[in-house]
């Protein structure tokens, strides 16, 4: 069986796009009609965790995405708390965007013995904060500054720099429900830097928007806040990514 970053591999060397859908354990009132949704057009992935975690959901929520998919369900931890070896994946963030050493390599360090006994897949990533117009919570959580949104060349070094130190993915984010989403000249310059695959997040409420940033070099589109508002827009965004390839 190929691995999650195999596969994520394949796709980007076929010039395959492809569209993750991230749910927060502590906001699932609307899964089950997502899930609904998910059998007749479903994603490549689900991404699952959140910048805070006040319930003990995370589990319940692998669970129904499992009851009701095949598709391959990735960690997308906001801390060690949300590691379950349930899923068949684990994004390994480490903050590059930032100057915080906890989020560089310290939580990383506190997680190392869990993450190994969870025998989760685990796919080092290399995570950019981007200025999105407004206050985050990951930039509130994570006690860091984004880079700002006119500076492509920030972006493109940071994430040089992540390729270098082997990261196996770069993730640019806007954060959860951003004004703004990462700006295209930051996708295409990052894109034209690397060759490593670009998963580009935040503030994405539209097909426009998934096709823009497709088209400027993300080989990972993902989107979250608006399916929690409007979850049949899964479909939208499905057929979207299935037209690009």
């Amino acid at each position: 069986m190929k691995s999650i970053y195999d596969l994520i591999l394949q796709r980007k060397t076929q010039g395959k796009k492809s569209l993750a859908v991230l749910i927060d354990p502590d906001k699932i009132e609307k899964l089950a009609e997502l899930l609904a949704t998910a059998k007749l057009t479903p994603p490549h992935f689900f991404f699952i965790g959140g910048s805070l975690l006040a319930k003990n959901t995370i589990e319940k929520c692998i669970d129904l995405i499992r009851n009701a998919t095949n598709v391959p369900i990735v960690i997308f931890p906001g801390n060690e708390m949300q590691v379950n070896s349930n899923a068949d994946a684990l994004l390994l963030l480490s903050v590059i965007s930032g100057r915080n050493a906890d989020l560089l390599i310290g939580k990383q360090v506190a997680a190392a013995g869990l993450v190994q006994a969870s025998g989760l897949e685990i796919i080092s990533t290399g995570y950019i904060l981007i200025e999105s117009g407004q206050a985050t919570a990951v930039s509130y959580i994570s006690n860091t500054q984004p880079i700002p949104r006119t500076n492509s060349m920030i972006a493109a070094m940071t994430a040089l720099a992540g390729e270098q130190l082997g990261l196996k993915v770069i993730y640019l984010e806007a954060g959860s429900g951003a004004q703004l989403t990462v700006p295209i000249a930051v996708i295409e310059a990052v894109q034209n830097t690397i060759t490593i695959p670009i998963f580009v997040g935040g503030g994405i409420k539209t097909t426009e928007e998934v096709i823009e940033r497709c088209n400027a070099g993300a080989d990972v589109i993902v989107v979250g806040n608006i399916l929690e508002h409007h979850p049949n827009m899964l479909q939208e965004f499905s057929m979207t990514i299935n037209a690009i390839n």
